[in-house]
């Protein structure tokens, strides 16, 4: 399991540039699929055919992480950046970055002011974003646009690891563990739906290639498949974040207080009675916060039942999120068993 996802993981996938996940997911499902194509977007969507009146279902895993983009290189050779998804800045100041430009990638460390030439006030602050910048060690404007160009995308540089047992840290988690979800899912299935399986681009920057995927498919059902926060890590109150991790997939009843995805009832009756009949280990969540390409996928046309399943993540939108191994092979378990049942 590790080395597919340390390679999902690792590889670069900033909103817009999915290109190289896309390029491993393709790669991983030949042979286990009917059809592999993709769209006029970038979504790559894999075909595994069932019976032909059987039902059409689609699973949507985003290949896209959050990242930074170059915005503007000054005369000194210092680079600003703006974000590209949801990045709180206290978590930026002082890493080490890849810029990957079309000659390669370049490393480069986020810097600001130093604090010993910040007035007391300004040191109990949050450094906005707008006041860092990227050194890439070059001396001019002219340098370092020799190996830059305003618009590459950023990613920050971290290798996945393993701690102890089965848990793992590594950067693009979100959504790299429903990337191989849906990889082993589809390896995995024997259905008579006919699946789709499909891993779009740009979620975090509005769910566009959920959008337009599920409006060409056109599916009967549809499961998302994301991570969501794991709140069992000193800070957090339980009733704020219930999730934890080692205790199973989490099902999604309800994001973004309803503004998101009410789970269609059909949909959640089929995971939960699934989980239970195969004594696989489950979660309910009722978020608050944020949400996921089941958003875009359920009004689309006439509207489409559909649902969520996500992987507990500790540090989300981090570079050193976490999860378990357990949790992430029992939600392809479930996944595959609610598929074989539907």
């Amino acid at each position: 399991m590790s080395d597919l996802l340390k390679e999902l993981s690792n590889a670069p996938g900033v909103s817009g540039f999915e290109g190289n996940i896309r390029e491993i997911m393709t790669g991983e499902l030949e042979g286990h699929v009917d059809e592999i194509e993709t769209d006029s977007l970038g979504n790559v969507i894999a075909t595994k055919n069932g019976k032909k009146n059987g039902k059409r279902i689609m699973l949507a895993a985003h290949m896209d992480e959050i990242g930074l983009m170059v915005r503007h290189i000054d005369k000194e050779g210092f680079v600003k950046f703006t974000k590209i998804g949801g990045i709180n800045d206290q978590m930026l100041l002082n890493q080490e970055v890849y810029i990957h430009s079309d000659n390669g990638r370049i490393l480069g460390v986020i810097g600001a002011k130093p604090p010993h030439r910040m007035k007391a006030a300004e040191r109990k602050k949050v450094i906005e974003y707008e006041n860092m910048f990227i050194d890439i060690g070059a001396s001019s404007k002219e340098e370092a646009e020799k190996e830059i160009n305003i618009g590459d995308p950023i990613t920050i540089k971290h290798e996945f690891s393993q701690l102890k047992g089965s848990i793992v840290t590594g950067k693009a988690f979100d959504n790299r563990i429903g990337c191989y979800v849906l990889i082993e899912t589809l390896k995995r299935v024997k259905s008579d739906s006919t699946i789709y399986g499909v891993g779009t681009v740009q979620e975090e920057v509005g769910l566009k290639g959920a959008k337009t995927s599920a409006f060409k498919i056109n599916p009967d059902m549809a499961i998302a498949l994301d991570v969501t926060i794991a709140g069992d890590h000193p800070g957090i109150k339980e009733e704020e974040a219930p999730a934890k991790i080692n205790e199973g997939p989490a099902i999604i009843l309800t994001d973004a207080s309803g503004r998101g995805l009410i789970t269609h009832p059909i949909v959640k009756k089929l995971i939960i009675d699934t989980a239970d009949e195969e004594g696989i280990p489950y979660q309910l969540e009722v978020s608050e916060g944020g949400t996921t390409d089941a958003t875009a996928i359920h009004l689309t046309r006439e509207g489409i039942p559909t649902g969520v399943l996500s992987v507990p993540t500790r540090y989300i939108h981090t570079p050193v999120e976490v999860v378990s191994l357990d949790d992430v092979e029992n939600t392809i378990k479930l996944l595959v068993a609610v598929l074989e049942k539907a």
